[in-house]
């Protein structure tokens, strides 16, 4: 018996028959329980357990001890009074087939990755003013983070930013971008993630990118929404590339951060910028704090930058050698001991030590 299995205790046989086939389609392996006595066992270490209205009800009988992920689906239309049974059992919410059908593909998928050790955090990165280094930043984080073995997930919020793959030299990649996606609100499976989007390994680590394209609509706030949480509850560093122009996807994903930094040349005007932005931040109730890139050529100190801009400064960077000519030839690597990798480095050290931010509300596919 695997106990990592998911758990159906289910009386309807042609209900029994539609989860299956989600489950296959999920790449999931569910175990169906016979009775009451059998479920009890499950009970405690199932990842996910799915109850129709009869397994509800015996459920209730047997006085089930409460706990977390159980799902209770029923064909559509849903019975009268089986939300208050529900309920009483600790049921986490109930669906109907088939309109609830790709959520629970999703939830499945998840099970079946089971759970990661530590939940992952997640980093928003933001430029004080156009070119100021923000997206070759969240990509020298990223791959910082795989070079370290974390399992990391960088995505692309920038509509107008022509592409992180570029920066990463993925743009001949096969795989999905954001104008291929089609996601809205609620789960997305992190594996479904893994199999669709460009991918780089290290070892058993991977690298997953979510990019925008160079033409298409840019990413609704919903789904980058969903895909964060994704990556989160898989464990992964989640780096976010976010535009200054803070739309509704923009703030998807700084709501959801448990640090954002700013990267700011130490210039006057980038300054001032950089103030305005952190000041909206700071108003939503984000804290962030500061990257900078050196030299300043009006010979501002860090001191005065970090009281200037109203935030502490993290990490400085010199210039980069050989940084254009890389990106240009699209092998754009941070030097290990070069400053690029040094301030990945220190952001990835405080992104761990953050507590991880109360996430918001997020809608979530229900079936009526």
């Amino acid at each position: 018996m695997n106990a990592n299995r998911p758990m159906a205790f289910v009386a309807d046989e042609n209900l029994l028959d539609d989860l299956l086939k989600l489950a296959a389609a999920a790449g999931c392996d569910l175990e169906r329980v016979p009775d009451a006595a059998a479920a009890r066992l499950r009970w405690p270490s199932a990842p996910l357990v799915l109850l129709d209205a009869i397994g509800v009800a015996e459920c209730e009988r047997e006085a089930f001890p409460r706990r977390d992920a159980v799902v209770v689906v029923v064909p559509d239309p849903e019975p009268q009074e089986l939300w208050k049974q529900a309920m009483e059992v600790g049921a986490e919410r109930l669906i109907t087939l088939p309109g609830a059908e790709p959520w629970l593909v999703s939830a499945l998928a998840d099970a079946a990755e089971g759970p990661a050790s530590n939940a992952g955090k997640v980093l928003a990165v933001l430029g004080a003013r156009g070119g100021a280094g923000a997206s070759v930043f969240a990509v020298s984080v990223s791959l910082t983070a795989l070079q370290a073995g974390d399992n990391t997930l960088l995505i692309d919020c920038d509509p107008r930013g022509g592409g992180l793959d570029v920066v990463l030299g993925a743009e001949t990649e096969e795989g999905l971008r954001w104008p291929e996606m089609q996601l809205s609100a609620g789960r997305v499976a992190a594996s479904s993630l893994h199999l669709a989007l460009p991918t780089r390994r290290r070892g058993s680590a991977r690298l997953t990118l979510l990019s925008g394209a160079r033409k298409g609509e840019g990413p609704a706030p919903d789904a980058v929404a969903a895909v964060i949480e994704a990556g989160r509850r898989t464990g992964e560093v989640v780096v976010c590339d976010v535009p200054r122009q803070l739309d509704a996807a923009a703030w998807a994903a700084i709501d959801r951060s448990d640090l954002a930094v700013i990267v700011t040349p130490a210039e006057v005007r980038a300054c001032i910028t950089a103030k305005q932005l952190a000041d909206e931040l700071r108003a939503r109730g984000t804290r962030p704090q500061l990257i900078v890139r050196g030299p300043s050529p009006g010979g501002l100190k860090m001191t005065e930058i970090a009281a200037a801009v109203g935030i502490p400064v993290l990490a400085t960077m010199r210039p980069e050698p050989q940084l254009a000519q890389s990106l240009e030839r699209g092998d754009f690597h941070p030097k290990p001991k070069g400053p690029l990798s040094g301030a990945a480095r220190a952001t990835l050290t405080e992104l761990a030590a953050q507590p991880q931010k109360t996430r918001p509300h997020q809608g979530e596919a229900r079936a009526a």
